[in-house]
């Protein structure tokens, strides 16, 4: 009786740490989440976010958990390995939402509407487009099923990169650059209306003022292009929140994989 109690207890043992490991990655990749892990949400309710995750990613990878060690020297070095790849999920993710900030900004600067309205779902302040292109990002994002796509991307990960993996640093290094690149890359492309119309406003402003050097082009021309950046944030907004989701749901689907 006493020999099966024990191995009740070593059984136990050994789920409740990979239970925790478990918990320790998706914990981190929730942290870094968007709509989970931004700032403005408190800390308690980002808590109960990951719990919730790992209750729904935990019975998806439990069959292919390897035997745990949970001796404290090597249980704290798996904590630190799953920390690290749960950052890496979740750094893919936030690398998105900077793509949207940067294209907001790129907008507002193109266009000179650039005031800052304050603290929004980030804790810097940002123009007045880029938060509403955040927020309504993110909440397409959340009404179209993110919480069952990033449950999904995470056990995903869990092929690649199986409990206690050690990923290879040059191919990390690689896959940072390639993603910071693309992110740049992609914030622009969701900017390019706004960019081209104002070199659009510039050029014909400068052909105004060519023609009537008496006439004061600039206080003609700022309400103007005020209201134009507003018409074209209303004309482009769906489209670039769209295309935006759709890169959203190609990196879910392989949140460590190299962009296209």
């Amino acid at each position: 009786m006493l020999e099966g109690l024990a191995q009740i207890l070593a059984q136990s043992g050994t789920s409740l740490g990979g239970l925790i490991l478990v918990f320790v990655r998706v914990a981190a990749a929730v942290a870094l989440m968007p709509g989970f892990g931004e700032q403005a949400i408190p800390s308690r309710v980002r808590l109960m976010a990951a719990i919730g995750f790992t209750l729904v990613v935990w019975p998806m990878v439990e069959p292919v958990l390897p035997d745990i060690n949970t001796a404290l020297p090597a249980f704290g070095g798996l904590i630190v390995i799953e920390a690290g790849i749960g950052f890496l999920i979740g750094i893919s993710l936030r690398l998105l939402v900077m793509a949207l900030q940067l294209a907001g900004s790129i907008a507002a600067q193109s266009t000179a509407i650039t005031q800052v309205a304050g603290v929004g779902v980030t804790p810097d302040p940002m123009p007045a487009i880029g938060n509403i292109l955040m927020l309504a990002g993110l909440a397409l994002a959340l009404v179209t099923g993110l919480h069952i796509k990033a449950s999904l991307a995470i056990a995903s990960t869990y092929d690649l990169f199986p409990l206690g993996t050690i990923p290879i640093a040059g191919d990390i290094a690689e896959w940072g650059i390639a993603r910071v690149s693309d992110v740049f890359a992609f914030g622009f492309t969701m900017s390019a209306p706004f960019v081209i119309a104002s070199f659009a406003y510039n050029l014909a402003l400068g052909a105004i003022n060519r023609a009537m050097p008496s006439l004061l082009v600039a206080f003609v021309g700022a309400p103007l292009i005020t209201a134009g950046a507003l018409l074209l944030l209303l004309l482009a907004g769906p489209t670039i929140i769209t295309v935006w989701n759709d890169r959203l749901d190609m990196v879910l689907a392989n949140p460590m994989g190299m962009p296209e």
